[in-house]
């Protein structure tokens, strides 16, 4: 490891770093829990480029960790089907990140310590992200965070060398509260998962309610992994909020879907729902029970340039995948990988300093990304500023897989989330241990 910023070999991480792993190990102290799993490339007169996929397998966000893995793989094989980058092949290591902070602490530990990974790409739940930021901020490991929406990813917990690559909570609130308050009422109540991302988005939630005259009747917060929604429910048909505003993902999510469809409650008579953003692995476990106005940043529906394209290659590379159509998890995390190959390729480099200059700032047609408008990586805080898409439970599919109706779509301009460039603080370059893969 370097301690400039300029390109260069220098000794790895594994060699600085192997006797005291080696005295952590025999001490008792160097364990590692979970199952992991390596892809070797084929042997070449080059070292491989190693990542690590910090993908959740299992917890509350298992689906969409496995989804946006698919995708993530699907980028590297195609890379390296035409050489891979910079004429060196591409090397992945995965392990599951459990959708929990411990775990993605430890994976990202190992993967940077032990399996000398320069780059790590994966997440989901905020805290994991979070997490996973923290372990790679020590060592100057690059990581995307493909898919964790929290607001605090791209403010006060932001990072030099992270990439946030999903729309936030206040964006997609942005595309949905003003005209929430305006045209159906002003007495919101919030349904908050109780952890990083849920407190970030309704906080964001209120606040925008808020300064469009409307207020908050309550915040009911909602632990992690709850089935049981009786009691949240019961609380609702009582208060009598005009809108519910939600922020429960993952598998809460479905299981919450599930039970207020069964009790009536999204019918005539009932509160309109403004769910902050609906991930595609959730709603394929559970598409009848869709319901309310809610975000995306991508559907595989949208009549655009290369979309159909992309489905076809992407269902050519899954085919025996559980899901048959991509959505907005694994367009996340392709587009993550594909930009972080091309980065390399512009910098001429692996240095990690070299492929960060490279992403900040740096512009992605709408065309490229399949999308309505361009859009570009904010060089203040490292998040993706993109268009964002309102949608509700299509009631007339072309197939069963077309299970949205995209309402509007907004510019970047139109929902960018103002509070970040104030909370985030990039450390300079010269902070940063410089890295060379």
């Amino acid at each position: 490891m370097t301690k400039n910023g300029k390109a260069g070999r220098g000794p790895s991480r594994r060699s600085v770093l192997k006797g005291s792993l080696m005295t952590a190990s025999l001490a008792g102290v160097g364990a590692f829990y979970g199952p992991w799993h390596h892809n070797r490339a084929y042997a070449q007169s080059k070292k491989p480029i190693k990542l690590g996929l910090t993908n959740d397998a299992g917890g509350q966000f298992g689906n969409s960790g496995q989804d946006e893995h698919r995708a993530i793989r699907m980028v590297i094989d195609e890379w390296n089907a035409r050489g891979g980058v910079l004429g060196r092949k591409i090397e992945w290591v995965t392990a599951d990140t459990e959708s929990s902070p411990a775990a993605g602490t430890r994976v990202a530990e190992r993967f940077i310590t032990r399996e000398d990974c320069p780059i790590l790409i994966g997440a989901l739940h905020s805290g994991v992200a979070n997490a996973i930021t923290q372990v790679a901020n020590k060592y100057g490991t690059i990581f995307l965070n493909t898919n964790s929406s929290a607001p605090s990813e791209a403010g006060e917990n932001c990072s030099r060398i992270k990439f946030v690559w999903d729309g936030n909570g206040t964006n997609f609130s942005k595309a949905a509260v003003a005209n929430a308050v305006k045209s159906i009422g002003k007495n919101w109540l919030l349904l908050t998962n109780d952890y990083v991302w849920g407190h970030s988005t309704a906080a964001a939630t209120k606040a925008l309610v808020e300064a469009n005259g409307g207020k908050i009747i309550d915040n009911l917060l909602v632990p992690q992994n709850t089935r049981d929604f009786t009691s949240y429910l019961l609380k609702i048909q009582q208060i009598k909020p005009q809108v519910v505003g939600t922020a429960i993902a993952g598998d809460d999510n479905k299981a919450l879907r599930e039970q207020i469809t069964q009790l009536k409650l999204d019918s005539a008579g009932g509160p309109a729902w403004i769910n902050n953003q609906q991930d595609w692995p959730d709603v394929w476990g559970s598409p009848q029970s869709l319901f309310g106005v809610f975000g995306t940043t991508w559907y595989h529906k949208l009549d655009l340039p290369g979309v159909p394209e992309f489905v076809k290659k992407w269902q050519d590379a899954n085919k025996n995948g559980p899901i048959p159509v991509p959505g907005n998890v694994s367009y996340n995390g392709y587009m993550a990988t594909q930009e972080l190959f091309r980065a390399m390729e512009r910098a001429g480099s692996t240095n990690n300093i070299a492929i960060i200059k490279a992403l900040e700032g740096h512009k992605m047609s709408a065309k490229d990304r399949m999308q309505h408008f361009d859009a570009y990586i904010d060089p203040v805080t490292h998040q993706v500023q993109q268009t964002i898409y309102l949608c509700r439970k299509n009631t007339k599919p072309v197939d069963n897989t077309d299970h949205f109706e995209i309402m509007s779509w907004a510019e970047p301009k139109d929902v960018l989330d103002d509070a970040a460039p104030t909370k985030c603080k990039l450390v300079p370059y010269d902070k940063v241990p410089s890295v060379d893969a």
